[in-house]
C-alpha cells in the first residue's frame, strides 16, 4: 500500500459515501453567511450552520447504527472526551431546569444545549465518516480556501472602510440584529462575516496553520493557488487590531516553528521580520497602534473589565461549584466576562469546564502521539498544523465569550473532528500495512 496517498480500502468503515461534500456545505454556511442572519421562526436557534450541524448529528446517529452491524464500536479518545463534555453539559442543564429560574433564562439555556448538539454533530461526522486520506486533504483544502476568502473580505473591508455584508439579503433569512462597524484608534477593524472582529480574528488564526500546511505540502496545486489562502490570512491579521488575533497567530506559528525543520523555521522567521519592518515603514501609525495594545494594558478599559470580572465570577461559582447554573443561562445583562473559561465555570461548573479543557488536551495529546509514530513528512506536518490550530482556538477563548459566537465554536469543533479523522485514518493505515508486510 502506498504510504504517500494514505488510501484506505473500502472495507474500513461501513459502505457509505464520506461526508466531505456535506461538511463543505457546512463550512460555507458557517463562514459565508453573516452570523446575524437566521430563520426568523427559530430566533437565535435559527442560524443555518446550527441547523445544518444538528442535521450532521442525525446523520452521524444513522451512520453509527449502520456501523454497529458491520463492526464493533471502537473507542476513540477525542470521541470519548466529547462524550464526557456533553454529559456534563446535560447534567448541568437538568439541574438548572430543576431549580427556580428567571423566565428569560429558559430559552437561552435551550439554545445553548442545541448549539452544543450542533457542534458535536459536526465533530462526530467529520471524525467518523471520512475514510480516505485524500478526501481528508480535500476537505482541509476547501476549509482553507473558504478561510482565505473571508480573509480577503476583511482586507477589502479595511481598504474601502465599508462593511459590505450589511448589503447581503438571503430569501428566508432575517437579520437578528444590525450589522455593526468597528474601529480602534481611527483604524477600521475588519469582521468579515463574523459578529465581531474578535471572533473574526480567532477564526482566521485557527485556520492559518492549516493554510501554511497546504502551502507547503499540496504541491500538486500551482504555487500561487496553494499559497493564496495563507497569504490572505496572514495579511489580514495585522489589520484586525485584535489581541485575540495576535495572540492566536503567535501561538499557532510558534507551535509550527517548533515542529518545522531548521531551514523552514529560519525562512519563516525571516519573512515575519521583513513583514514587521515593512509595516513599520509603510503604516507606522498602525504599527504603533498594535504596540499600544500591549504596552498600555494597565489603562485599557477592556482589560480592567476582564480582570474585575474574576471576583464576581467566583461568587457565582461558589453557589454551584460542580455543575454551575446551566449553560446559556448567565445573560449579558448580568455581566459580560469576555473570558469563556470564566463563563464556563459559572454556567457548567468545575466538572464541565474541566471536561471542555480535557477535550482540547486529549485532541492535542492524541495528535502529538500520532505525529511521533508517523514517517511521512506531509502527515507529520498535518498533525502539527492541527495541534497548532486547536491550541490556538482554545487559547483565544480567554479573550471573549466564544460560546455566543457560532463561527468560532463551529470552526473549533470541526477542527477537533478533523483531528480525530486523521488519527483514525493513519492508525488504520499503519495497522493494515503491518498485516501486509
Amino acid at each position: 500500500m502506498s504510504t504517500r496517498t494514505g488510501v484506505l480500502p473500502r472495507v474500513i468503515g461501513p459502505p457509505i459515501t464520506d461526508a466531505v461534500a456535506w461538511l463543505t456545505v457546512y463550512i460555507a454556511l458557517l463562514l459565508f453567511i453573516p452570523s446575524r442572519l437566521v430563520f426568523a421562526p427559530l430566533a437565535s436557534a435559527g442560524a443555518p450552520s446550527m441547523i445544518f450541524g444538528l442535521g450532521s448529528l442525525v446523520l452521524w446517529i444513522f451512520f453509527r447504527v449502520g456501523a454497529a452491524r458491520a463492526a464493533r464500536f471502537d473507542l476513540q479518545p477525542i470521541r470519548v472526551a466529547l462524550g464526557i463534555f456533553v454529559l456534563t453539559v446535560g447534567v448541568s442543564y437538568l439541574l438548572a431546569m430543576s431549580r427556580p429560574m428567571s423566565p428569560d433564562e429558559l430559552s437561552p439555556g435551550d439554545v445553548a444545549l442545541l448549539a452544543v448538539g450542533s457542534w458535536s454533530g459536526t465533530l462526530l461526522l467529520a471524525h467518523d465518516t471520512i475514510f480516505d486520506r485524500r478526501r481528508l486533504d480535500e476537505l482541509i483544502w476547501r476549509f482553507t480556501v473558504c478561510g482565505g476568502i473571508i480573509g480577503l473580505l476583511g482586507i477589502f473591508q479595511v481598504l474601502t472602510r465599508r462593511l459590505w455584508i450589511d448589503l447581503i439579503a438571503i430569501p428566508g433569512l432575517t437579520a437578528s440584529r444590525d450589522a455593526l462597524s468597528f474601529g480602534r484608534d481611527a483604524f477600521p477593524r475588519p469582521s468579515g462575516t463574523a459578529t465581531h472582529p474578535i471572533e473574526y480574528g480567532a477564526v482566521i488564526t485557527m485556520l492559518l496553520p492549516l493554510a501554511l500546511h497546504v502551502g507547503f505540502y499540496h504541491t500538486h496545486r500551482r504555487l500561487i493557488v496553494r499559497w493564496l489562502p495563507a497569504l490572505a490570512l496572514a495579511a489580514v491579521i495585522p489589520l484586525t487590531s485584535s489581541r485575540s488575533a495576535y495572540l492566536g497567530a503567535a501561538i499557532g506559528v510558534a507551535i509550527c516553528l517548533i515542529g518545522w525543520h531548521r531551514e523552514r523555521r529560519l525562512r519563516i522567521i525571516g519573512l515575519g521580520l521583513v513583514g514587521l519592518l515593512a509595516m513599520a515603514v509603510v503604516t507606522p501609525n498602525l504599527f504603533r497602534s498594535i504596540l499600544g495594545l500591549f504596552t498600555g494594558l494597565s489603562n485599557d478599559p477592556s482589560i480592567t473589565s476582564r480582570t474585575n470580572s474574576f471576583d464576581l465570577a467566583f461568587e457565582f461559582v461558589e453557589n454551584n461549584p460542580l455543575f454551575g447554573r446551566g449553560l446559556g443561562t448567565f445573560l449579558p445583562k448580568y455581566r459580560i466576562f469576555d473570558n469563556q473559561y470564566l463563563l464556563l465555570l459559572v454556567t457548567i461548573g468545575l466538572a464541565g469546564t474541566t471536561a471542555f479543557l480535557a477535550l482540547g488536551l486529549v485532541a492535542a495529546g492524541a495528535l502529538l502521539r500520532l505525529r511521533a509514530s508517523l514517517h511521512d513528512e506531509g502527515s507529520r506536518d498535518l498533525a502539527l498544523a492541527m495541534i497548532a490550530a486547536i491550541v490556538t482556538g482554545f487559547a483565544c477563548l480567554v479573550m471573549f465569550d466564544a460560546f455566543n459566537f457560532p463561527m468560532t465554536m463551529g470552526t473549533l469543533f470541526l477542527l477537533l473532528g478533523l483531528a480525530g479523522a486523521l488519527r483514525r485514518i493513519e492508525l488504520q493505515k499503519a495497522g493494515l500495512e503491518a498485516l501486509l508486510r
